[in-house]
């Protein structure tokens, strides 16, 4: 609210909310069967039940800017990445790039269930997208692939053999699917799969991660 509140009383033209798929994903009354678009939310109180915060405060977050949004006039967008991965910025790992790390560290435990994945700097890319392109509005959702743990998995060790690798694995839920067409509809493009994985290892490497 303060970063939102500033915007307006520097007369900022749009302001772009990093949000989050969590802010969509968990709501048991949508269909299992169907793609989630950028009309699902996550429900609230059965996030506060679950003890569920991160999701919680994802979704609160970006109800509330746009519902400042409303009440003042200011032109808010929100993107919704995935988990995010890609070359690290950073010489330590996050947490959403410890996924992949894990994956290549025999020691650590690893959940086998469906993901979505999207690179960091096609994330960038449909940040600038959405802040520079006139016509966007609302929420648009930020997912490039819908990857199973274990063929990630597979393809580290085909790539990487020299890795210790995962060894313990516990079966978990799938994710749901999602939809990024209307992110598509304004032009935004997204690398390979194969090339995301193999940069991210490499910048893991780099950064003596994986040592």
């Amino acid at each position: 609210m303060n970063v939102l509140k500033a915007c307006s009383e520097a007369k900022v033209k749009r302001v772009v909310v990093v949000s989050s798929l969590s802010a969509l994903m968990v709501n048991p009354a949508w269909p299992q069967s169907e793609v989630m678009d950028e009309d699902c939310w996550s429900d609230v109180e059965f996030c506060r039940s679950t003890e569920n915060w991160y999701c919680l405060s994802k979704t609160l977050a970006e109800l509330e800017a746009f519902e400042y949004a409303k009440r003042t006039g200011l032109d808010v967008v929100s993107v919704c990445p995935s988990l995010v991965i890609g070359p690290l910025l950073q010489s330590t790992v996050n947490a959403s790039s410890s996924v992949i790390v894990d994956c290549l560290k025999g020691d650590r435990e690893v959940k086998l269930k469906l993901r979505n994945f999207v690179d960091v700097r096609d994330v960038a890319d449909a940040l600038l997208l959405v802040y520079e392109t006139p016509e966007a509005s609302g929420r648009y959702i930020c997912d490039a692939y819908a990857k199973q743990v274990s063929d990630v998995v597979e393809m580290l060790k085909c790539w990487y053999p020299t890795y210790k690798h995962a060894t313990k694995f516990v079966q978990v839920s799938d994710e749901p699917l999602f939809s990024s067409k209307k992110l598509e509809a304004l032009g935004w493009k997204f690398r390979p799969f194969e090339e995301t994985l193999s940069d991210s290892v490499e910048s893991f490497r780099a950064s003596g991660v994986l040592d």
